[in-house]
């Protein structure tokens, strides 16, 4: 019998098929904050929109947020696939899932059974409300109470409680009828008090630093370069909760998946004001951290809040940048110069597209039949997610050197590290404009794909030396295969890796475990992952070790970027030295990004066995909406010219 088996009711699916689906998450898989049934349901975001929407395009929250992927995190075909690939393979890990991505519904105890079958096709969708955010308190319980009950605290217990920020551990108000936010002369239709929470960015922490708990108490490494004391997990399967590693741990400690919060808070601008923007370095003052001063100034306070607090380089000052405009359609409500938009962009610009195909087939798991408002608020989501790009870097070339400047206050790139990717794509030209080479080339691929010929895109040689590829890539160690097949249960013939041309697999569970001591295999598992393998994004400004280390968020491995060391601070650059062929005149510069690339696509079909009934589409049906909306078609970040020195260039 499987080890956490007695956590799951065994339902009998027809013809020799079974299925374990969890009703109460394995204690693997729980984690502090406020739980289900604990506080009244969030309000319906039409409730929101009665007096936040409709009257101010530029302005208005509900409208804003229509367009972000937060409103949209429940529908998101991407989303299912992987969460249906976790839940097969970790019985009770969708409750992991949905706590982020339809909050509301999971607060309403409706991720039981946690494969997200009870989940409501209307309300759920939605994803992360406005609710969800206006009633969320700091863990810390250092301005407003909110629920937390034994022994799901959010903080470290002690004197000046150190909040635990992460992994959609929220914290909810007592009072659901108050509303929070920045300010406190509000004209509105509820109880509403400032809160200073909402202009930090461990309000955004809350959810942007993922940690995976299954991993973090079982995985020999807890899913970090430094494993967890004694004391500090259990290590066994259905052991108490209260032993748990994500109940005794802040999450930064355990379980890496993404660390856009902690690469933020090991970065120079989470506390670099914005009326000191002048004193950054001259190559700084572009793009995305420039957009931030100058729609700061709008206040009027020269990067101040408009009330005189200080303002610094938070998460909202970039995804939330001030507006001029009212926060409500009510009479007399103030006009702020200094209204946070709620677009809420990030780089993502082809999840939308996906989303908006599947609606249209009412193939969508949660949410379907947008209208028009939200079908329009979308499309100026992918124009604003693509602005977001464009302003997160530049280019600049000096004779044989290109340099990659990091304009963001995290890793370039972050965010959720599974089929994402970015990379230099170089065209060299004759004196004549004929292409002599391509580097880092992308294009049509001929696959064979559960038994169908398919021509799909993706970069043409994954090994080319002369390729410059920017990910995180995540893997399985072998001593946690071995137990994940001896301890927890798992089938040794448990796919890893297909090859991307042909589907065959080319990695199993019983192949990783059988690996020398200390070894790791990549892996697209999300739930299964332990090690970071490999890490060269390119750190943000001022990216100091000490604190990336603490918070387990240091390049993979850690001597690139200027190779610090302790006590040092990472470059914010990175510098490629370029290799012209012979008798190039010119050469064609361009940083591409990829939200969502084939071989992820691939793995999330190919991995669902199809034994979740509820979820037993999910990856052909991303896969289908991948084919036909592009094939998530790489973004142009910069461009930049290189140019042969006059003479070098042969005569024709």
């Amino acid at each position: 019998m499987h080890p956490l088996a007695h956590h799951f009711t065994v339902l009998a699916l027809g013809a020799g098929i079974s299925l374990a689906m969890a009703l109460v998450p394995p204690p693997e898989v729980q984690l502090p904050g406020s739980q289900p049934f604990e506080v009244l349901p969030l309000d319906p975001v039409e409730d929101c929109a009665s007096c936040h929407a409709n009257y101010d395009r530029e302005a208005e929250p509900v409208g804003q947020w229509r367009g972000s992927m937060m409103a949209h995190s429940g529908r998101d075909p991407l989303f299912w696939a992987a969460m249906a690939v976790s839940e097969q393979t970790v019985d009770g890990a969708g409750d992991f899932c949905l706590r982020c991505h339809a909050s509301g519904g999971w607060l309403a105890g409706r991720s039981s059974p946690t494969d997200g079958s009870q989940m409501l096709a209307a309300e759920d969708g939605n994803g992360v409300e406005c609710d969800l955010c206006h009633r969320m308190t700091n863990p810390d319980n250092s301005e407003h109470l909110g629920i937390q009950n034994y022994p799901f605290i959010a903080n470290d217990g002690g004197a000046n409680p150190e909040g635990w920020y992460g992994s959609g551990m929220f914290v909810l108000s007592l009072f659901p009828d108050t509303k929070f936010g920045p300010y406190a002369n509000t004209l509105a239709a509820h109880p509403s008090q400032s809160s200073n929470f909402h202009r930090e960015s461990a309000l955004c922490g809350t959810c942007h630093d993922v940690s995976n708990p299954f991993t973090g108490d079982l995985a020999p490494s807890h899913g970090a370069p430094v494993p967890l004391p004694p004391g500090q997990f259990s290590g066994v399967p259905g052991d108490p909760v209260t032993t748990k590693a994500a109940l005794l741990n802040p999450p930064h400690r355990y379980g890496v998946v993404e660390r856009t919060y902690s690469e933020h808070l090991a970065g120079g601008l989470d506390d670099w004001r914005v009326s000191d923007y002048s004193q950054l370095p001259p190559e700084l003052q572009a793009g995305a951290i420039r957009q931030a001063w100058q729609s700061a100034q709008i206040a009027g306070r020269g990067g101040d809040y408009e009330d005189g607090t200080p303002r610094f380089f938070s998460c909202q000052s970039c995804h939330m940048r001030p507006v001029r405009g009212q926060g409500s359609n009510l009479p007399g409500s103030p006009l702020r110069f200094d209204l946070p938009s709620h677009d809420l962009t990030g780089g993502n610009s082809w999840s939308p597209q996906a989303i908006l195909y599947l609606d249209q087939r009412d193939r969508l798991m949660l949410g379907g039949g947008l209208g028009h408002k939200e079908r329009l608020a979308m499309q100026s989501g992918i124009d604003r997610a693509r602005q977001n790009l464009r302003d997160a870097v530049r280019l600049k070339v000096d004779k044989n050197v290109v340099r990659i400047i990091n304009l963001t206050g995290h890793k370039l790139l972050t965010g959720y590290p599974e089929g994402r990717r970015m990379w230099l794509n170089l065209q060299w030209f004759d004196a004549a404009g004929g292409l002599l080479r391509e580097d880092g080339a992308y294009g049509d691929m001929d696959v064979i794909h559960r038994g169908q010929n398919l021509t799909v895109r993706s970069l043409l040689d994954l090994h080319d030396p002369r390729l410059h590829l920017y990910q995180a890539e995540m893997g399985i160690g072998q001593a946690w295969a071995d137990r994940l097949i001896q301890l927890v249960g798992l089938p040794a013939q448990l796919p890893l890796q297909y090859d991307r041309t042909n589907g065959q697999v080319t990695m199993t569970l019983a192949d990783a475990a059988a690996g020398a001591p200390g070894t790791a295999v990549e892996s697209f598992h999300f739930v299964l992952n332990d090690t970071l393998l490999h890490d060269n994004r390119i750190p943000p400004f001022g990216f100091r070790y000490d604190e990336a280390e603490q918070r387990h968020c240091l390049p993979v491995p850690a001597d690139q970027y200027g190779n610090p060391g302790p006590g040092g601070i990472y470059r914010h650059w990175d510098q490629v030295i370029l290799d012209p062929p012979p008798g190039a005149a010119r050469g064609r510069i361009r940083l591409l990004y990829q939200a969502t690339c084939w071989e992820y696509v691939q793995f999330l079909d190919l991995a669902n066995s199809g034994t979740i009934p509820h979820l037993a589409a999910t990856g052909s049906d991303l896969l289908d909406a991948w084919l036909h909306t592009g094939m998530a078609e790489p973004e142009i970040m910069a461009e930049a010219e290189w140019q042969a020195p006059p003479w070098s260039i042969p005569p024709f």
